[in-house]
């Protein structure tokens, strides 16, 4: 009878020991690294999102602002700007291509046969001339291969050069003045009322719009055709 009690006893005290002078696996620092690891991967984790949607958009990697080297540094604020010389001379496919062009040598020389003749800027024009090669001017504002624009459309709709190029007659030299991405177009497409001028001014340079442009708008986008419900459909970019 005295037995039973015993073995009972035993059992608890056998229990009690049990991990007694085993290792310990894990230090006493064991929890506050693993919350320092799981906080600081949640936090990498954001930084890396806010990098990745900011980065792209940043001027660094759009250009915005940053002129290109040229060939010849051309001043758009010295002929647009100063000479008041009009968007069409030297881009005479604005109107009526996919592609606004960029200016023959031939075009160039119609002034400079005659004006700086012997300038050391000029030496690529001139040797353009003799050699009948047109010269590699650096491409500054481009959308990509697989996205299809059209010059024409956008000017005969109303929509100005200034609106995507920005103010090139105070340009020294030629910069991007919008990132031309697909957000920001879509914004445009979305909404193109506030974009929209008469026609007859699209190539103005600091227009200022009449008090009732509101109305005006709403009636270019009638007159015009212009449909924004189906402008931000994927054919219109990419067909």
């Amino acid at each position: 009878m005295t037995k039973a009690p015993l073995r009972a006893v035993n059992s608890e005290f056998a229990f009690s020991r049990i991990g007694e002078g085993m290792p310990q696996i894990f230090s006493k620092n064991a929890n506050g690294v693993a919350r320092f690891v799981i906080w600081g991967s949640c936090a990498a984790l954001l930084i890396a999102a806010a990098i990745g949607t900011v980065l792209p958009r940043s001027d660094l990697i759009t250009g915005v602002g940053e002129p290109l080297a040229q060939p010849v540094p051309f001043s758009h604020k010295h002929h647009v700007g100063q000479l008041g010389i009009d968007c069409r001379y030297c881009h005479n496919g604005v109107e009526s291509s996919s592609s606004a062009g960029l200016p023959a040598t031939e075009v160039c020389m119609t002034c400079h046969s005659q004006l700086f003749t012997n300038a050391n800027m000029l030496a690529p024009v001139r040797a353009s001339l003799v050699s009948g090669k047109p010269i590699e001017w650096q491409r500054v504002n481009s959308v990509p291969d697989f996205v299809f624009f059209n010059h024409a459309i956008h000017v005969n709709k109303g929509v100005a050069c200034e609106t995507c190029h920005g103010e090139v007659d105070q340009m020294p030299l030629t910069r991007r003045a919008h990132t031309l991405s697909m957000e920001w177009c879509l914004g445009c497409h979305r909404n193109p009322g506030p974009n929209l001028r008469p026609p007859q001014d699209v190539f103005l340079m600091h227009w200022q719009p009449p008090a009732d442009i509101d109305e005006i708008r709403r009636q270019l986008i009638g007159m015009l055709d212009i449909h924004p419900d189906t402008m931000t459909d994927c054919y219109v970019c990419h067909r």
